[in-house]
């Protein structure tokens, strides 16, 4: 039996779950959101919520910080949570918790050089495994992209992917290329997935786990031991891109950002303009 102390707790959670799925979020935003609130239920257990105060919750997520060494993305995570309940749910003033937000660190994107995704690739044990990394790099995907894509969404025709669920629920299309075609036919003739482009063994969508879990072992056989994730293999589709003269715009396109800003991060990694700089030493006549 639940005991009666969570019962307020879990019906504050199913309140807010309830009306992110009637937002249409994500899977993994609505996991989130009610884990971090969740705790921050059983933190103030026992108040009456609309009475806590902006400086009560600052101190909350400072204790985060502090004790629990909250990364900057956890942090903003928990604050989405904590705000929506307080204006989607109790639908109270969006002024009412103006909270802090980390100043968030300008990381430069993690790039594998072309060699290095080839041998990352075949060092894939399986057809299937071939496939998912083949995908990631050529198409620019997402994680949480790559597993929601159905068979359906293969444009053969068009050698086009239709990405039905990406960032913020947007739609929109990815190139194909040409070197996936055979390998991917010849998976699906093998693998017969029903619904789902890559499904676990018992049916259903692959796991994310399974994805990193791959790509990480293929990265060790390969003997690339830079600390890099699949979500590397998405930077590297955008940098060999711009590095290959595509057009910044069909990348931000490609990609599915929905500012220009987000894409032009990876200007600052492109060898193809910092090649063509001279030192002002090579002015000098050093002879």
């Amino acid at each position: 039996e639940e005991p009666q102390q969570e019962k307020p707790v879990e019906d504050g959670v199913k309140l807010m779950r309830h009306k992110l799925e009637l937002r249409r979020y994500s899977r993994h935003t609505i996991k989130s959101y009610c884990s971090h609130f969740r705790q921050f239920c059983h933190y103030f257990h026992g108040r009456d919520l609309k009475e806590v105060t902006k400086k009560e919750i600052e101190d909350y997520i400072l204790t985060l910080v502090r004790e629990r060494k909250y990364s900057v993305s956890s942090q903003n995570q928990c604050i989405n949570a904590i705000k929506f309940f307080y204006e989607q749910v109790l639908l109270m003033p969006r002024t009412r918790y103006e909270l802090e937000r980390p100043k968030v660190p300008r990381k430069l994107p993690k790039v594998i050089a072309k060699e290095k995704v080839l041998k990352i690739i075949r060092q894939a044990n399986n057809l299937k495994h071939r496939c998912i990394l083949m995908l990631l790099y050529s198409s620019g995907l997402r994680l949480s992209e790559l597993i929601s894509l159905e068979i359906q969404d293969i444009d053969w025709n068009r050698n086009m992917i239709h990405v039905q669920e990406g960032k913020g629920r947007k739609s929109r299309y990815t190139i194909l290329a040409r070197n996936i075609r055979k390998p991917l036919r010849e998976y699906l003739a093998l693998y017969d997935p029903r619904r789902w482009l890559f499904e676990g063994q018992k049916g259903g969508r692959y796991s994310t786990r399974s994805v990193q879990s791959l790509f990480h072992t293929a990265r060790l056989k390969a003997r690339v031991y830079e600390r890099y994730t699949v979500h590397s293999l998405r930077h590297s589709f955008a940098t060999h891109l711009l590095e290959d003269g595509v057009n910044l715009r069909y990348i931000q396109e490609l990609l599915g950002h929905e500012s220009s800003k987000t894409t032009e991060i990876y200007t600052h990694v492109a060898k193809h303009d910092l090649g063509k700089i001279e030192s002002p030493l090579d002015d000098l006549d050093i002879d």
